[in-house]
């Protein structure tokens, strides 16, 4: 476990550094921008940078044939050790562009040297395409960004293949990749270069493996305590029976979960740093589970969205809807309720709640954060694979996403609703209306009904709401 463990933390660092200086291609907003994006008349799938994806290859149907079964079974097997290329060439041979969901799991785990160019190699034979000649797009990135765009579907066995491949990296991920009822799209599932954090509530320790480790109950000041944090960075701002809460950025970009208590009730905050994306969970008061739920950083991606689970019941649950989607709480039915979460200044947040309180410098752990700690990381395009993308507006452009009571999606681009709210305009559309909260929004219904919102970058909001619309200005 050792050497896995080192050997893929440095392939992570390979592909951060490659992929973290991608400039995505400027997009265009097109002029129709309430339209849900099949009217748009886009000819192909559209990545991040602007890159048209070719067509798909053909697909195969049916069954593998056994010497293919046990081609794969003797590639997933063993990633402590070189890859074993005969098998490769056995799988390549058959043609079945099903299997490029294979090879770009294993280029996951053997990005460099022989066993990357191999399946490299492997996977432009196996679908017919040449993968971008751009020192920019990281080969793993773009195998697997070209799979989540043709959406093709998974050969046979395929979660058993990738149960067995990942728990050679992490062994805490079985009971996720077992789950045969779980509602979970594994083709989209990728490691986030991180391992699970299984550490009970409250430990103020670190994971010696490496995890993105949960911040529990950390000690809060009030605002006139906070008065280190600059007024002009950002903060997450959370409001429960009027209690006021603020989570400074720069944490959130080290811990990514935070469970507490706010104004009488629990919840779960996760924060994820690949899609802008700060949410609010409540985790009492759920009629489908009486226990009280703890939330973690799992260490998995999909489709660069972080996924968490739940620490009791090991239970995965889906980052951006609340939804549970493995293990018991998945057989239970269990739907997180959320609250809205404000990404706002520290100072104007504080001119509108000057009662609020915000986390000691040192979180109560004694620790120095530093300021910028991604250092400007995902403002090039994402690090991580997402297929195609919606292409009304360029993938990193913030929205705020609120869903009207009749189900209708609207994404409300931040920079434009600020600019048109601080001149009193009204920000609105389908029933959602825009109110200014610290230097952020809340929503509410034209009728005054409070809606849940929250920030995002744009190709995560539209890859969870495709019929989404976009208010284009007043």
């Amino acid at each position: 476990m050792t050497t896995i463990a080192a050997r893929t933390r440095a392939l992570l660092t390979v592909v951060v550094l490659v992929t973290a200086c991608t400039a995505p291609t400027e997009l265009s907003v097109d002029s129709d921008t309430t339209s849900p994006p099949d009217q748009l008349g886009q000819e192909g799938p559209i990545g991040a940078s602007g890159y048209r994806f070719p067509p798909s290859p053909a697909l195969a149907e049916g069954p593998l044939e056994p010497a293919t079964v046990s081609a794969l079974d003797q590639l997933v097997s063993g990633i402590d050790a070189s890859l074993e290329l005969d098998a490769l060439s056995t799988v390549i041979a058959t043609g079945d562009s099903r299997l490029g969901w294979v090879v770009a799991d294993l280029l996951r785990l053997f990005q460099v040297g022989r066993d990357g160019e191999a399946l490299i190699d492997g996977f432009e034979r196996l679908t017919g395409v040449s993968l971008p000649d751009s020192s920019d797009y990281h080969p793993w990135q773009a195998v697997t960004d070209h799979m989540i765009a043709w959406d093709l579907p998974a050969p046979p066995g395929y979660q058993d293949m990738k149960r067995k491949l990942f728990t050679q990296v992490e062994p805490a991920w079985e009971p996720f990749l077992a789950d045969r009822e779980a509602d979970v799209d594994w083709r989209l599932v990728s490691w986030g270069g991180v391992f699970l954090d299984d550490r009970p509530l409250g430990d103020t320790g670190f994971c010696p493996r490496g995890c993105i480790p949960a911040l529990d109950d950390p000690v809060l000041t009030d605002a006139a305590g906070g008065a280190w944090y600059p007024n002009a960075n950002i903060i997450f701002g959370v409001v429960v029976n009027d209690e006021a809460i603020a989570l400074p950025k720069h944490m959130m970009e080290v811990h990514e979960m935070v469970n507490l208590s706010i104004g009488g009730r629990r919840l779960g905050i996760p924060y994820c740093t690949l899609c802008g994306s700060a949410q609010a969970y409540f985790l009492d008061g759920n009629a489908a589970w009486d226990d009280e739920l703890v939330l973690r950083t799992s260490g998995l991606l999909s489709r660069s969205n972080k996924m968490m689970f739940e620490l009791g019941s090991y239970s995965l649950i889906d980052t951006f809807t609340g939804v549970a989607t493995s293990g018991p709480l998945h057989r239970a039915g269990l739907v997180l309720e959320q609250t809205t979460v404000v990404a706002s200044t520290w100072g104007e947040w504080q001119e509108e709640h000057p009662a609020t309180t915000i986390v000691a410098e040192d979180g109560g752990l004694g620790r120095r954060y530093l300021e910028d700690p991604l250092q400007g990381r995902d403002a090039a395009g994402p690090i991580f694979p997402v297929g195609d993308v919606d292409p009304r507006l360029p993938a990193q452009t913030l929205v705020v996403g609120v869903i009207s009571p009749d189900g209708t999606a609207v994404a409300f681009p931040a920079d434009l609703a600020r600019s048109v709210a601080q001149n009193g305009e009204p920000v609105g559309l389908a029933d959602i209306r825009l109110v200014s909260a610290g230097s952020g929004f809340r929503a509410e219904t034209d009728s005054g009904d409070e809606l849940v919102a929250n920030q995002a970058f744009w190709f995560a909001w539209s890859q969870f709401h495709p019929e989404t619309l976009i208010w284009s200005g007043p």
